[in-house]
């Protein structure tokens, strides 16, 4: 299937720009609304304000679409899609209940398995970054667009980890790069971190989903990094019948 990148990259732009709205104005209130799921984790009226938004942008583009909160989409279904949007509408709930800004919205396009576009706004912060086959951008606060590059730098001197999932099997990591400065961060501004080439390496040996990293992966991939699964050399896939992502490392 053919598809016009430049098109979508300007809707899946606008939706995560709407949908960072959404999340501001409740961020902004004194009633966040907060229920937890079934697995413990935490669920906001953002969560779901944000989905709805994204899913008025990209239901125009006629793809299917994987939310962490839509419907749940059996395998049977969702196997047969060879291009598809993948969404987590807001990335870090438990920072958004922090309220320590470090948020964000993650809309990707899936292709054959692959990540070949991704979007990932922070709304506190209004840093908006994406990336696609031309390369990878980032809009500042002031509204400045920047063209990221990968210097390549291979030594490693700075180790992006999570601040909510620090593991002992990620601190025997860092513990390899004994003069590496360590940084915390949540959500998938910890792969962006990479992306502004303020860190050289983020291990991650804890869980997550795959709309968790899926517009980052399309990000850093557009700029020369991997994220690839700890137990092979080889890159996180898409659209799995199990949705969880094994253990990884993007670098």
């Amino acid at each position: 299937m053919q598809i016009d990148e430049k098109h979508l990259t300007e809707i899946a732009l606008a939706a995560a720009k709407a949908a960072g709205q959404e999340i501001l104005k409740i961020y902004e209130s004194t009633d966040l609304g907060l229920k937890y799921k079934a697995d413990e984790s935490p669920l906001t009226k953002a969560d779901l304000a944000a989905h709805q938004k994204i899913s008025e942008f990209l239901v125009n583009t006629q793809l299917p679409v994987l939310s962490e909160e839509g419907k749940n989409i059996p395998f049977k279904e969702r196997k047969d899609w060879d291009i598809f949007w993948m969404v987590d509408p807001l990335d870090g709930t438990k920072e958004f209940v922090k309220k320590n800004g470090e948020f964000t919205v993650n809309i990707a396009l899936i292709k054959n398995g692959v990540p070949v576009m991704g979007v990932v706004y922070a709304p506190v912060l209004d840093w908006m970054y994406w990336g696609n086959s031309q390369g990878a951008w980032k809009t500042d606060e002031i509204g400045a667009t920047i063209k990221l590059l990968h210097k390549g730098d291979k030594l490693v001197e700075t180790i992006v980890a999570s601040r909510s999932h620090l593991s002992i099997e990620t601190q025997e990591v860092i513990d390899q790069y004994p003069g590496a400065e360590v940084i915390s961060m949540g959500s998938s501004l910890k792969f962006m971190l990479l992306a502004d080439n303020k860190a050289q390496l983020y291990p991650r040996f804890a869980p997550t989903m795959e709309w968790d990293t899926a517009a980052a992966h399309a990000i850093l991939r557009a700029l020369g990094y991997e994220i690839k699964k700890v137990t092979a050399n080889e890159p996180l896939a898409y659209n799995k019948e199990n949705l969880l992502n094994p253990w990884f490392i993007a670098s």
